[in-house]
């Protein structure tokens, strides 16, 4: 229930009131809520598992179990399937539809053909599963369709999960290079061999000059400008003052002290994922309890699953959060997924849809990802640990070695850009912003600015 208001309150902060529908909000909400169950799975799991191990004999600990958590593994299993097989695609075809040619309009004739739409789509995804399952298992491929729900839902939901985990090793790397750039946008920076009172005073003058020339008739102006540039460059020199005034403001701790902890602590992050996938690899070379498989009963308060007991469980909750944060800013960073981020106020019902299906694949692919680099040691519960290609070596060796090197390549890239950025900045080029600034302002506009002040 806290976790359908939290999604409700989210999805209203971003949809465009005009163009929503109630029913097809309802259920983007229940499915960005079962994303968000999805992502606390494995901390769950984790943390419940060290409350056990601390307080073993409790009476208020009696209800946390382990027949309590498997339970709750196949309560987000059966609700992503059934977000991603009936109720995501209900909610597109009923917003598209408008009822058949001859039938009355209204909201039923809406649900009928959104209903037959869905029949037919769930008749042309069986098709295409019964024949992929031909084409890889011969004996298994003549099961009938009373085994739809054992074998046939778990094995598209295994190629939806393949799917998440591989966009996972895609967008992962990438969004772990871009949490620098995007904790740096949020946070005061220090800027070595600046003069920020200077660099401010200019672009007020750059401000004011722009100013007056928006405010100025253009019949009466010197030079015809187009408006539109103006007023986007307007925009940027605003933008940029407020940004130097706010940096101008902030204590010298936070500006000298906050950036670098908060730099350190991503790096620090990024770099104990790549060691921990690292040491992954050798363990699958030289053990095969490494490779992820699925378990009946979790045995939970019987051992931590970390080596370091409660901290190290304590340092994978983190990880756990710190991957899919960094995925979903992978995800809407990337060329062909950017245009799918949410806006304000002003987001459509289709993109709201796009948006709930792939945060829900992200999500529910999470608990294989974690297990799969080793970044903890709870194996999958239920229907998660049936996946066929969980068991093939090649596969999970190869995405280990992957996920590290693009993981590696994308942080020494990022990391020995921003130095050499810095260093050429603070040393070499210091004061080019200054010159840039005062040349992108016409020399008559300036002269007409200056001397109306002058009067």
């Amino acid at each position: 229930t806290c976790l359908y208001m939290v999604a409700y309150i989210i999805l209203t902060h971003f949809k465009k009131a005009a163009e929503f529908v109630t029913g097809a909000l309802w259920l983007c909400t229940f499915t960005l809520s079962v994303a968000v169950c999805a992502v606390l799975l494995l901390p769950i799991s984790i943390l419940s598992n060290e409350v056990l191990l601390t307080f073993p004999q409790s009476y208020y600990m009696q209800w946390l179990n382990g027949s309590l958590i498997h339970g709750l593994w196949n309560l987000v299993f059966l609700f992503s399937n059934l977000s991603l097989v009936f109720l995501m695609p209900f909610a597109y075809f009923f917003t598209e539809s408008e009822g058949f040619a001859g039938s009355r309009k209204g909201v039923m004739a809406r649900v009928y053909e959104a209903v037959v739409l869905l029949l037919l789509l769930a008749l042309l995804v069986l098709g295409i599963v019964w024949v992929a399952s031909a084409l890889l298992h011969d004996n298994i491929a003549r099961k009938s369709l009373y085994d739809l729900w054992e074998y046939y839902l778990p094995y598209l939901y295994s190629g939806i999960s393949l799917f998440g985990v591989l966009l996972l090793l895609l967008c992962t790397p990438f969004g772990l290079s871009r949490m620098f750039s995007v904790t740096g946008s949020l946070l005061v920076k220090p800027r070595l061999l600046e003069d920020v009172d200077e660099t401010l005073n200019c672009t007020t003058f750059e401000e004011d000059a722009l100013s007056r020339k928006l405010n100025c008739d253009s019949t009466s102006c010197w030079v015809k400008l187009n408006l539109e540039a103006m007023k986007r460059e307007y925009q940027a020199v605003q933008s940029k003052r407020i940004a130097l005034e706010m940096r101008r403001k902030a204590s010298p701790w936070q500006r000298n002290l906050g950036y670098p902890l908060a730099m350190l602590m991503l790096l620090a992050l990024t770099v104990m994922c790549v060691l921990m996938v690292c040491f992954n690899v050798l363990e699958l070379l030289l053990d095969e309890t490494a490779m992820p498989r699925g378990m009946e009963d979790p045995h939970l308060g019987m051992a931590s699953f970390s080596m370091f007991g409660s901290l190290g469980a304590a340092v994978q909750v983190v990880l756990i959060f710190y991957l899919m944060v960094s995925s979903v800013v992978g995800f809407y960073s990337s060329p062909l997924f950017i245009s799918l981020m949410p806006r304000a106020q002003d987001t459509n019902l289709t993109q709201m849809i796009a948006n709930c299906v792939s945060l829900l694949i992200l999500s529910s692919a999470l608990p294989v990802f974690s297990r799969t680099l080793g970044i903890t040691r709870f194996d999958l519960l239920g229907d998660f640990g049936r996946y066929n290609w969980l068991g093939n070596f090649y596969i999970v060796f190869m995405y280990n070695m992957l996920f590290a090197g693009l993981t590696s390549a994308s942080l020494i890239k990022t990391v020995t850009w921003a130095v050499q950025r810095e260093l050429i900045r603070a040393f070499g080029l210091h004061r080019l912003p200054l010159t840039v600034s005062r040349s992108t302002v016409p020399f008559r506009l300036l002269l007409a600015s200056g001397l109306s002040k002058i009067q």
